[in-house]
């Protein structure tokens, strides 16, 4: 293989390695281009593409050529040597510039004058339809092969083509998926506002005027209220009405994960933190620049990591896991939990002055057993998204919602919603009746035949929690993996912890490192 074989096959692997930057389109047509000059010893080279918001080709990247000679570097279709190339998708070249009176030399980076240089040019084609021009100039010299180079080219174009092919159609996708996501954001916002506005109930009227009002402002926004009242969905709608409704929306439960997870997950960590850092992570502070960080079951962050939020929600600064170099960000905080937060601060488990922090704006969203006005309001809602998501209608005779309407739902919208879900799965009819949601809600014969003779009852039993016992083996089933056991008895994982804890059944399980083995 000769010398010049050699080097172009270097200059094909090396263009291939920069398919990574093919996102950064004009950054790798750069790195392209100067692979090329560099190993063909090459003058100058361009890439010219077709603007069809202004009907010009213009350089999207170059080797050789300054800023100023760049944006001078503008053609019509047809136009000089480059448009003509572009028209007939034929590749070209002209032994010397010089005696050529199609070349405009319009970049004026060529003294013509003083060079006698040999312009190649090949067409840029994506399934046959030409894009733009792939051109070099060379030194004029007779022991060269040019027709050699010109193919050579033209390998080159097939790699160019994919790479705009390759930022065409992720930028087709994103466009996409962001239409398709302001359409869902402002159908969520719609249709919950709606529904909210539609409320017969005077405490989420109230609920609602107070998310407008507090919607356009910086503060920072605490929301209470029992588990599954809809706080994580009031969040979303309060930073959808925001000014800051096209930045991320951002959500983590602080209940979920360890003290040293959560710490991490929140602000980031660099390699080597700890172990198991093998790369660096952004936090979820750092991903909600710009937007709103929703931090639900706030009461569950230790002091240790209470002392670090205080300082970013008064500093808007932080430190990643590992580093000591300071990081800014500009994010709203809103705040959520089921606990009363005054009553953990006078038993030293929440900082006062974080407590103060959180609570500039507090909104109490009432249970569902509060406001039984809305339940009808509330099911024929959650009906509507269920129909299109199922493609099936069902609906509920006036007993069946009477009963539903009665009933005290103790996950409040959570539960109601996954009852309506399992209802669309499981329904034989259209016609869902009495007997039905009774049977799902596992009531007795003897409860369902109260409801049809007192139909004024306003509360009924929910279903039996599982006592220690039940707890305490279905852990030990399970190696003590809480999420595990919560599955085999039909709970979440938090509600099972509020469960251990209420049963005070931290002292009955094993410990694993100095720490109970589901924590």
């Amino acid at each position: 293989m000769s010398n010049l074989n050699q080097i172009k096959l270097e200059v094909l692997y090396q263009a291939c390695k920069v398919i990574g930057q093919a996102l950064d389109l004009n950054r790798a047509l750069r790195e392209i281009l100067n692979i090329l000059a560099q190993k063909l010893n090459m003058a100058r080279a361009t890439i010219v593409l077709y603007d069809p918001e202004i009907d010009r080709l213009v350089i999207k990247a170059s080797y050789g050529l300054n800023s100023e000679e760049e944006k001078k570097g503008i053609y019509l279709p047809g136009e000089g040597v480059t448009g003509q190339i572009f028209l007939s998708g034929e590749p070209c070249v002209v032994m010397d510039v010089s005696k050529e009176p199609l070349f405009l030399n319009k970049t004026g980076a060529r003294k013509i004058k003083k060079e006698n240089i040999s312009f190649l040019a090949v067409p840029i084609k994506i399934e046959e339809q030409t894009i733009g021009v792939l051109s070099v100039d060379r030194l004029f010299n007779k022991n060269i092969d040019y027709m050699e180079d010109l193919r050579f080219l033209e390998i080159m174009e097939l790699i160019i083509a994919q790479f705009v092919k390759l930022r065409n159609d992720f930028k087709s996708k994103e466009e996409k998926l962001r239409q398709e996501n302001l359409i869902l954001r402002n159908e969520l916002k719609n249709r919950f506002t709606d529904f909210m506005a539609g409320s017969r109930n005077k405490k989420m009227q109230q609920v609602l005027e107070m998310i407008k009002r507090v919607a356009a402002t910086k503060a920072t926004v605490l929301l209470l209220g029992e588990s599954g009242t809809g706080k994580t969905l009031t969040a979303r709608l309060i930073h959808q009405l925001s000014t800051r409704a096209d930045y991320p929306f951002v959500k983590i439960n602080c209940a979920v994960l360890p003290e040293n997870l959560l710490e991490a997950e929140l602000f980031g960590y660099k390699r080597g933190a700890f172990t198991g850092a093998f790369t660096d992570r952004q936090g979820k502070l750092a991903e909600a620049e710009g937007g709103t960080i929703f931090l639900d079951e706030i009461g569950e962050l230790s002091l240790k990591l209470q002392a670090k939020l205080l300082r970013f929600i008064q500093e808007k600064e932080f430190e990643q896991l590992g580093s000591s170099k300071t990081k800014k960000v500009d994010v709203r905080i809103i705040t959520a939990t089921n606990q009363e937060l005054d009553n953990l601060v006078k038993k030293g488990k929440f900082r006062e002055d974080l407590y103060f922090r959180l609570n500039v704006f507090p909104i109490y969203i009432p249970p569902l057993r509060e406001r039984k006005e809305d339940l009808p309001l509330l099911v024929n809602f959650i009906l509507q998204r269920l129909t299109k998501e199922y493609q099936r209608n069902i609906y509920l005779s006036p007993q069946a919602m009477e009963f539903l309407t009665n009933y005290s739902w103790p996950g409040n919208i959570r539960e109601l919603e996954n009852f309506l879900e399992r209802l669309f799965i499981v329904a034989d009819n259209p016609k869902v009746s009495l007997k039905d949601v009774s049977h799902m809600l596992k009531k007795t014969s003897k409860e369902l035949n109260k409801t049809q003779v007192h139909p004024q009852i306003t509360s009924m039993t929910p279903p039996t929690e599982p006592n220690a016992e039940e707890i305490l083996e279905a852990l030990k089933q399970n190696n003590y993996i809480v999420a595990r056991a919560a599955k085999d008895l039909g709970m979440s994982f938090r509600q099972l912890r509020y469960r251990i804890k209420k049963l005070g059944l931290e002292q009955q399980i094993p410990l694993k490192r100095g720490r109970p083995a589901l924590f």
